[in-house]
């Protein structure tokens, strides 16, 4: 039997224990020893480790509008920093709050940053940082004056599902628009299409996609990394990816500091304002679903489900969104795989620490990023968008009162490209449908408030010169 399957009432009560690690992450009142947390820190950084070949892919994308060679210069940088923010903010989380959680470039708020912000609402690459920077420090003030539990209550459970469905969809039909399955056409009747394998590189990316299914059905540890490096191999193979030159350089930081916060605002304040605020709702419900639940799975609750010191995990969560985005590199936040080294007996702070030292490590492997082509990450955002989605299965579309506002909310992130429109859909649906049953008392004063907000935002683009996005 596992320690997630013993019994609260059964579990080993504290025994004082040593000093050294012992004494500071309180491994033997929490029934571990440090091989135990050397062992789960590493199988949580194997699962999680793709995302230093993920992050930089998907956020190249805000360069494609200055060219291939922009894009390709963006990588290795963006690697070196995706590595050193992992490993700090993760090394952080284990001293500050000594939880066996390790922090990295979120997924999904990524793709918004790229997709939505840079190449769909025109801001610059460094202003999208800016809105990553400002929805982080607001996410940090709700934390200190301890209005999350507000903040929590008064968004309908079904648009906070709804929320991760969407962020699912988006990172999948990303993976497939950046192969090149999904494209769109210059001109006809549909908004994008089917490109059917015919090129070696759809060939390569199927072949990854059906690798990365395989590794990940036999559960094979590390299988998403391992498919990413496997599709890598097979594209320089075939000749689809090219061998990039200076793969022995030396690391490359030249994304710290990519942030303007000037240009966040050039958009309009009320669009500013709402979409900050849409990614701000983004990490905050990630985070709080991720924390809660791997603490449940740690055993680090309490008789009523709470999670104790909380606050220290969401604090040192909320500034790694800031510093992701001054860092260049978008939100850092808690990650669900940490249940890999949880399940590995990881119950302390020291198996974040020892992810946040790999992370430090694997920045020597930055310049390996210019290896890696769409084609080989393109199947793994595929197989994490699906594992997202899974969500909807928990979203009751029977009753139109929660599943309309959630449809709209899930289907509008990936079609539009970005998480605000979904948002401010769903919030503004579900309003209206309650108003419509007579329903006034289950609208809570902040739902009034921020639908209101979105229905200005919305109408700017009735206005000369309004917003368009």
């Amino acid at each position: 039997m596992t320690a997630t399957e013993i019994p609260r009432s059964e579990r080993t009560e504290p025994t004082g224990g040593g000093g050294g690690l012992d004494s500071f992450f309180k491994l033997t009142e929490r029934g571990t020893t440090v091989g135990t947390e050397v062992k789960a820190g590493i199988a949580t950084f194997m699962v999680m480790s793709y995302i230093l070949f993920l992050n930089p892919s998907i956020l190249s994308n805000m360069f494609i509008p200055q060219g291939e060679d922009a894009v390709r210069a963006f990588l290795a940088p963006a690697a070196a920093a995706t590595a050193l923010i992992a490993g700090v903010l993760s090394i952080a989380m284990g001293l500050i709050a000594n939880f066996p959680v390790a922090l990295a470039a979120g997924l999904g708020i990524n793709g918004a940053v790229a997709f939505g912000l840079v190449l769909t609402t025109g801001l610059t690459p460094a202003g999208a940082m800016g809105v990553i920077i400002l929805e982080g420090i607001a996410v940090l003030v709700l934390v200190l004056v301890g209005l999350r539990e507000a903040i929590m209550n008064a968004v309908p459970l079904a648009l906070k599902r709804a929320i991760g469905v969407g962020i699912g969809l988006f990172i999948l039909f990303i993976g497939l628009v950046d192969a090149g399955v999904i494209i769109r056409p210059e001109a006809g009747p549909v908004p994008v299409a089917f490109v059917f394998p015919n090129t070696a590189a759809l060939g390569v990316f199927f072949a990854g996609l059906l690798i990365t299914i395989v590794l990940f059905v036999r559960r094979v540890p590390g299988a998403l990394i391992l498919s990413i490096a496997i599709t890598t191999v097979i594209a320089l193979v075939t000749g689809v990816q090219p061998f990039p030159e200076n793969l022995v350089a030396a690391p490359d930081f030249s994304t710290l500091g990519m942030f303007d916060l000037g240009n966040v605002w050039s958009i309009g304040i009320v669009a500013a304002l709402l979409t900050i605020f849409s990614f701000m709702l983004t990490d905050f419900f990630d985070t709080m679903g991720t924390a809660t639940g791997l603490a449940e799975q740690a055993g680090l609750t309490d008789e009523r489900g709470r999670v104790p010191s909380v606050g220290r995990l969401l604090l040192v969560d909320s500034v790694g969104a800031a510093a992701g985005g001054a860092a260049g590199i978008s939100s850092n936040t808690s990650y669900i795989e940490s249940a890999a080294g949880i399940a590995e007996g990881g119950r302390t702070g020291l198996t974040a620490v020892v992810v946040g030292v790999l992370f430090l490590f694997s920045i020597l492997l930055s310049p390996l990023a210019t290896l890696v082509p769409f084609v080989a990450t393109g199947p793994v955002l595929v197989v994490i968008g699906y594992l997202m989605a899974a969500l909807i299965k928990d979203i009751d579309f029977v009753d139109l009162e929660e599943g309309f506002p959630a449809l709209l909310t899930l289907i509008l992130m990936p079609l539009t490209f970005s998480i605000t429109i979904g948002i401010g859909a769903g919030f503004i649906t579900w309003v209206l449908i309650k108003l419509a049953m007579g329903k006034v008392g289950a609208i809570h004063p902040l739902m009034w408030l921020v639908a209101i907000a979105f229905v200005v935002y919305f109408a700017q683009a009735l206005l000369p010169g309004g917003i368009a996005a």
